[in-house]
């Protein structure tokens, strides 16, 4: 049976939100993050991307682009909010559906719950919704597979839709440049420019054994997206692998003092997600960035899942009195937790955390 996939990507969430909720925003250039000299955007409304705004941008480098541009804190608890209203609609179809972050979703609708005849008309009814019931538009691309679908997805933005009928997503991904292909990075794409691979159609052109010789692994994946190919299944159990917490500083830290309160600080927003999921992990990462952006890690595995807030700290903090002395100031630092299991009872008898640290 041939899939219906949707692809929906909501149409510059963060910043949409915002203005939603405050109307004095409506119709200006709006960015969500920091204005700081340390600051990034976060989001960027379509207003201020017509200025060449984008998310990832430094904000002096992007108040230099659109001096009228509106900074916003960000709010994420609501956009969580926002985005878990928005996957009650698309439940409402499907229970195949795979959130790829807050605002954008896979959904398998070869079988919708709605019983709708098609999965264009599935694709409309849903972003309908999404406008009624969030005041937000979305966009949506609808094919036979994972790729084709998010391709189309941004083919009619904002606030449109593009399908990809079957037989016709090689002809769709010949055209594109493969800076457009997902999995296909900047670095990635410089380099096939490099050997004269440009388009979908060039990449086409070349064989499997020459792409193996030049990309690896990655190789089989460009020899078949550039035919329109990709076998994999909407997977609605993602399991989540680590969480994390990082911050930029808007001044350097400089002190061991500093730098140890910043790690704590990173580690309570790691710890909170843990006591509200009830989840732990038992391997620390500390990453530092130093102010001339050369950035280290450093991990360590426990043989139990951290039980509590005070092991996180002591955990984090040994690892990066390890990076001692600090050989100049530190503009980021962040606390993750991988090999996730379910947090540790401390009612139950016999847990006990396994640590080996220097006293």
């Amino acid at each position: 049976m041939t899939r219906k996939i949707i692809h929906v990507d909501m149409d510059a969430f963060f910043a949409s939100v915002e203005q939603r909720d405050a109307p004095e925003l409506r119709g200006r250039p709006v960015a969500v993050g920091g204005s700081g000299g340390r600051g990034v955007v976060a989001a960027a409304s379509y207003e201020a991307r017509r200025f060449g705004v984008r998310s990832a941008m430094p904000s002096a480098r992007a108040i230099r682009q659109c001096p009228e541009l509106v900074f916003v804190r960000p709010r994420f608890d609501v956009y969580r909010a926002v985005s878990q209203q928005i996957r009650a609609i698309f439940h409402s179809y499907t229970p195949l559906v795979e959130p790829l972050s807050l605002d954008e979703a896979y959904l398998d609708v070869t079988e919708n719950l709605a019983g709708l005849s098609s999965a264009t008309e599935t694709a409309l009814e849903i972003r309908r919704r999404i406008r009624e019931e969030t005041g937000l538009t979305a966009s949506a691309g609808i094919s036979y597979n994972k790729f084709l679908a998010k391709l189309a997805s941004d083919a009619n933005k904002p606030d449109g839709q593009c399908v990809i009928p079957p037989g016709a997503g090689e002809a769709f991904v010949a055209g594109l440049e493969v800076g457009r292909f997902h999995g296909i990075g900047p670095r990635t794409a410089e380099k096939m420019a490099g050997l004269g691979i440009h388009t979908g159609a060039d990449l086409r052109a070349r064989e499997l054994p020459w792409l193996r010789a030049h990309f690896g692994k990655s190789g089989e994946w460009y020899y078949r997206v550039a035919r329109g190919q990709d076998d994999r299944a909407v997977t609605p159990d993602r399991v989540r692998k680590s969480s994390g917490s990082e911050t930029t500083y808007a001044t350097n830290l400089t002190t061991p003092e500093a730098v140890e309160d910043g790690v704590r600080a990173m580690a309570d927003d790691v710890w909170e997600w843990c006591e509200r999921t009830r989840n732990s992990g038992r391997t620390v990462t500390i990453k530092i960035r130093f102010a001339d952006f050369r950035t280290l890690t450093r991990s360590r595995s426990l043989a139990e899942p951290v039980g509590d807030r005070e092991t996180l700290h002591a955990v984090a903090v040994d690892l990066v009195r390890g990076l001692y002395p600090l050989p100049m100031g530190v503009r980021l630092l962040g606390v993750t937790l991988s090999n996730l299991a379910p947090l540790p009872d401390p009612a139950t008898p016999g847990v006990q955390m396994a640590l080996d640290l220097p006293r």
